[in-house]
């Protein structure tokens, strides 16, 4: 079985992920040795047929999770991926039924997970094969008007309820990044359930009112993001370890706060691309449909990189997430190393 879960959306495809891993733990494999995770980006064919090819003494299965294999800069690999995929996929189809009645199904589970749009990869003839599969899945941005709907279902989902009014003004502040949203969410929650004037008698939920929002969520992640970018590009390793950890400390996950610094280093890539292409600053805005605000502070830091060096950042930190994700390393460990390297 072939599973390809791609697109924009990585918070939406990663709970995906996550849900399929859970449940190939829960009735296949119980002790998860059977579950193996790639980093698409560097490794190689070899690596790829090691996992592919390992027989498993527990189960009858295996699932191969292959990440970011569209940032390996060897077009080998996904060559020969593809062909390792088209031949075993012609050969289920041609054996399928005597396969069913000889044994019960031992198919390998290989998901391909990536974060791309699909856009720029439309002529790539392993991504035509992926997107043309049955359990092929595109996550793409959601409007405001769906990341709303989103936020109220996901509240529902953590014990709490989300007035209508406050799931407006939340995406108000903070627009589709459900990355966010849920790390906001988790906060008000917190707060509102320490508040006894706002819990339903009849259910003791905490319910989270438009005033909460108000009072705080006020885009003060942004600007600590925008001060250890800063640092960051000025390799001042003190003190971005310093407001790493201030942003730890006030109960922000690491993993969300790597999200956030790619976030922006992706948007100065942006920006960057549209300074060498001549754009002016409202060109640049009314294209990137960014917030006047982030506009400004991305065009200042912006001036501090080229492009080349923003995108070699960026596939650092990208790998520094997957690392941190996978238990190889911690997220301050990697942001000293990074910083060190820049």
């Amino acid at each position: 079985m072939i599973i390809f879960l791609y697109g924009e959306d990585t918070y939406r495809s990663r709970e995906k992920l996550k849900l399929l891993k859970e449940k190939f733990i829960r009735e296949v494999d119980n002790d998860g040795s059977s579950l193996a995770t790639l980093n698409g980006e560097t490794a190689t064919m070899e690596k790829i047929n090691e996992q592919l090819g390992s027989p498993s003494l527990f189960s009858r299965k295996r699932m191969i999770v292959i990440e970011n294999i569209f940032a390996n800069k060897s077009k080998s690999v996904s060559d020969q991926l593809y062909e390792y995929l088209k031949s075993q996929d012609a050969k289920k189809t041609g054996a399928k039924e005597k396969a069913a009645k000889a044994k019960p199904d031992n198919d390998n589970i290989i998901i391909i997970w990536d974060d791309i749009d699909g856009v720029k990869f439309k002529s790539n003839k392993l991504f035509k094969f992926l997107q043309a599969q049955k359990f092929s899945q595109e996550f793409k941005p959601l409007s405001n008007t769906e990341a709303t709907a989103w936020i109220k279902k996901e509240a529902v989902s953590r014990g709490a309820i989300l007035r209508q009014n406050a799931a407006i003004e939340l995406t108000a502040l903070l627009g589709n990044d459900l990355w966010r949203l849920s790390n906001e969410l988790n906060k008000l929650i917190h707060y509102a359930g320490g508040q006894e004037n706002k819990l339903l008698d009849s259910q003791a939920k905490p319910a989270i009112e438009v005033e909460a929002v108000r009072d705080l969520v006020k885009g003060k992640l942004d600007e600590n993001i925008f001060a250890l970018t800063d640092a960051i590009s000025g390799k001042n390793k003190a003190l971005a370890i310093k407001l790493f950890a201030v942003e730890l400390d006030a109960g922000i996950s690491d993993s969300y706060l790597m999200h956030m610094i790619v976030r922006q280093f992706k948007i100065l890539a942006r920006v960057r691309q549209g300074l060498d292409s001549g754009l002016t600053e409202r060109k640049i805005l009314n294209q990137l449909k960014l917030h006047p605000f982030v506009l400004k502070k991305s065009l200042n830091q912006a001036h501090n990189f080229t492009l080349p060096i923003l995108k070699n950042i960026i596939l650092r930190l990208i790998r520094i997430d997957w690392e941190i994700k996978t238990g190889q390393t911690d997220a301050a460990t990697a942001l000293s190393l990074l910083i060190a390297k820049i």
